[in-house]
């Protein structure tokens, strides 16, 4: 079971979240709050594996909730809540480990499968709107001189791979394109986090276009 915690300020959202969440035979909430900082003691307290964490709440934001969450109970994952594609704050939850972002306008089908995917770590989330907002991120920020030695540690095939998983592309998808088998694909996105140091796929996405190995669409 993966096991939920439920962070938004408003109940009715909330209510609408439990009860599709509950519908799945895999998925289990086991609390509600309503803000950033009671996320942080849900999560440690109920040996949560994943929350889904609203962005703007009056106490304690989700800004905040992210890092104490993360710090709380780091092997928990946090899937971020924004009505917005681009909302301002989503770039602050990157920086804080956010390991996805959902937009509350997501249907059920993908609000659940949102949920497996961001908890197995093995595909990008919505990859679309990820994509818009890890380019308009890095925009903001000075690209590196170089490459990093991290990313030249990186096989030719890892490379291929991190491209992939760049564009959002599941590991299926990217073992289709590879002519590899899904099983070998996830043995290289494993040793691709490691060698770049970071925790999941949205950050090894962020650091790939930070170094110039993806180039952000032009708008």
């Amino acid at each position: 079971m993966i096991r939920v915690v439920l962070a938004d300020d408003q109940d009715l959202i909330r209510g609408g979240l439990r009860a599709i969440l509950d519908a799945e035979d895999d998925i289990e909430v086991v609390a509600e709050v309503s803000d950033g900082v009671a996320a942080a003691r849900a999560a440690a307290d109920n040996a949560a594996d994943m929350v889904l964490m609203d962005l703007q709440m009056p106490d304690g934001d989700g800004l905040e909730g992210t890092t104490r969450v993360l710090q709380a109970r780091p092997e928990c994952r946090v899937l971020v809540l924004t009505m917005f594609d681009l909302d301002e704050y989503v770039f602050g939850a990157l920086r804080a480990g956010a390991s996805g972002f959902l937009l509350k306008t997501a249907s059920p089908h993908d609000l659940a499968a949102g949920v497996r995917a961001c908890h197995s770590g093995e595909f990008l989330f919505a990859p679309a709107v990820t994509r818009r907002l890890v380019e308009s991120y890095v925009k903001r920020r000075p690209q590196a001189d170089g490459m990093p030695a991290e990313l030249a540690d990186l096989t030719e095939r890892e490379i291929e791979v991190l491209r992939g998983i760049s564009r959002g592309l599941s590991n299926a998808e990217i073992g289709e394109e590879l002519f590899l088998s899904e099983a070998t694909v996830k043995t290289h996105v494993t040793r691709v986090l490691a060698k770049l140091g970071v925790r999941d796929r949205v950050q090894a996405v962020i650091a790939a276009y930070e170094c110039g190995l993806v180039v952000p669409f032009s708008d």
